[in-house]
């Protein structure tokens, strides 16, 4: 008699076809993931002309391209998730998972897996689009870039678990992202850079959370971030995602509210 023996990756990877098949039956989550960071960057662009970006020595390009990285991450990783779970909560489906043998990280790593890689496609291909539309150059620091990126991920991730957390109903998953995405839209310097803003109100926006995700990017093609700036912002990044991960293992909820 032969046993099959599973491994965690096998096993989200099983959770993640599932995740796919439901997702791609979600037309308007799927619409808010899709499109709308493809056309957000666009007032960022009209927005960047505008400005005076040659006094603090960026380009209309250097805003666009992190921009446009930060909108995927918020619509397509982030406010993707939180719908995702709240419904696979609502549904059962989350508590029917722990009886098997899918361990809590590997529900939500699964669950999570294609609106991760969604967004990931979609930033390599905006950044494609605006490096040739733009006319910028290859990036001075590339890993930096890659680092943003890839902690953006993981971090939007988490943070979409911890809000999903204390989201009662799948209509009110549509609202409850909202502040961190008008947050991030306004303060992490994707619509203004942090360079043009008073230097007090900087250093506040400095902590939010997808500021040293567009900061790593931005530095990435610029080349200006310093070694302390670069490790800065990177540790941001992880104190938020570690503090997600926290507040999940503390508060998620793995059956309906009531």
């Amino acid at each position: 008699m032969s046993t099959t023996t599973t491994t965690p990756v096998s096993r989200m990877t099983s959770l993640a076809r599932a995740e796919l098949t439901l997702l791609g039956r979600s037309k308007g989550t799927l619409v808010a993931a899709l499109f709308v960071p493809l056309v957000l960057p666009l007032s960022v662009r009209s927005a960047a002309e505008e400005m005076d970006l040659a006094e603090v020595g960026l380009t209309p390009g250097a805003v666009v391209l992190p921009a446009a990285v930060g909108f995927s991450l918020l619509f397509a990783v982030y406010s993707a998730l939180v719908g995702v779970y709240v419904v696979r909560r609502e549904e059962l489906v989350l508590k029917r998972l722990r009886t098997g043998e899918l361990r809590d990280a590997e529900i939500l790593g699964g669950s999570a897996l294609p609106s991760v890689l969604t967004g990931l496609a979609q930033c390599l291909v905006l950044i494609t689009a605006c490096a040739v539309l733009l006319d910028m150059s290859a990036p001075s620091a590339p890993h930096l870039a890659v680092l943003g990126l890839l902690s953006g991920l993981v971090m939007c991730a988490a943070l979409a678990a911890v809000t999903a957390s204390f989201t009662r109903t799948a209509e009110s998953a549509q609202v409850t992202p909202m502040p961190l995405l008008m947050i991030s839209m306004i303060g992490s310097g994707m619509f203004v850079p942090l360079e043009l803003l008073p230097d007090q109100v900087a250093s506040v926006c400095e902590l939010l959370p997808l500021t040293p995700v567009v900061t790593l990017v931005r530095g990435g093609w610029t080349g200006d971030l310093s070694a302390y700036e670069s490790l800065g912002a990177l540790a941001t990044a992880v104190a938020w995602t570690l503090l997600a991960v926290f507040a999940v293992r503390r508060r998620f909820r793995w059956e309906p509210r009531h």
